[in-house]
């Protein structure tokens, strides 16, 4: 890939794409980091606004928000991939959800585009728990999640980024779908006890039915399109289908991904402090 050509991350204060945007900018890559707001405005509700952010890119790493699973994905796909080959675009990463079937429908359309492509297909991000509204949960010293006794192998947004960031700068993953997944499935209660060992502070795991955890969504002020999609996922996503691990990571970066013990640890410091504090 030429270095003096930009890379597109949409989403570039996203879990992955800002950690994709920071690794190419650090291997000296001309980087264009979208967002809502900022220099490099992208909305996937204004098709209008893309040719300006296409223009001169030779490469582009595409995140869906919120999931590719919601309604209205496959029409904003196709029509993104039809402006980026209008446009001149070579290769696009399409970050994709394992065992979503609307995800998939997404994943063809862009095999079928004509243009280079490389697929990631990820799980449950190992971030969820130190990045999103599981945190207040585990700093109060219990969560509370609608979630089943069935195993996820969660994955580091590292090491997506890392796969993302080979494929963006390397042709020889042209073509190639990786599934990415951990080195070992834990089930939500697992996780947390993980996260315990790793702060050395007591905290408990309590599973709610979805309803009153969908009510809890609300009242924190969640939207309701974003409630349909932790539904789905707690409810239909995380059935089993995704249990058993993945050699993506392996396959793409000739290396194990990170264990989620590792991560914890790594991101202890985000947890302990208001532990301490609600502890006593």
């Amino acid at each position: 890939m030429n270095r003096h050509h930009p890379i597109l991350v949409i989403g570039g204060t996203g879990k992955t794409g800002r950690r994709v945007a920071a690794k190419l900018a650090a291997a000296g890559h001309v980087v264009r980091a979208t967002s809502r707001s900022g220099p490099f405005v992208f909305d996937w509700n204004d098709p209008a606004g893309w040719a300006a952010i296409l223009q001169g890119v030779q490469a582009a790493y595409v995140t869906y928000q919120p999931d590719l699973a919601v309604p209205g994905s496959e029409a904003a796909i196709a029509a993104f991939t039809k402006q980026a080959a209008v446009a001149g675009i070579r290769h696009l990463v399409l970050l994709s959800g394992r065992g979503e079937p609307e995800a998939a429908a997404c994943e063809a359309i862009v095999q079928g585009s004509g243009l280079h492509w490389t697929i990631l297909r990820a799980n449950w991000f190992m971030q969820n728990f130190s990045e999103t509204f599981f945190v207040e949960g585990i700093r109060a010293g219990e969560l509370a999640l609608p979630a089943v006794d069935i195993p996820e192998p969660f994955i580091d947004a590292d090491d997506i980024a890392d796969v993302a960031v080979a494929a963006l700068t390397d042709i020889g993953h042209t073509g190639q779908v990786y599934e990415l997944s951990g080195p070992r499935a834990l089930t939500f209660a697992e996780a947390v006890a993980e996260i315990a060992a790793a702060t050395g502070r007591e905290i408990r795991f309590s599973p709610v039915p979805i309803d009153a955890f969908a009510e809890g969504l609300r009242a924190y002020g969640l939207p309701e399109d974003m409630i349909a999609l932790v539904r789905y996922l707690f409810t239909t996503v995380l059935d089993g289908r995704n249990s058993e691990t993945r050699d993506g990571v392996l396959r793409a970066l000739g290396r194990a991904p990170r264990d989620f013990a590792d991560y914890a640890q790594g991101a202890a410091g985000v947890w302990a402090p208001a532990l301490r504090a609600a502890q006593g």
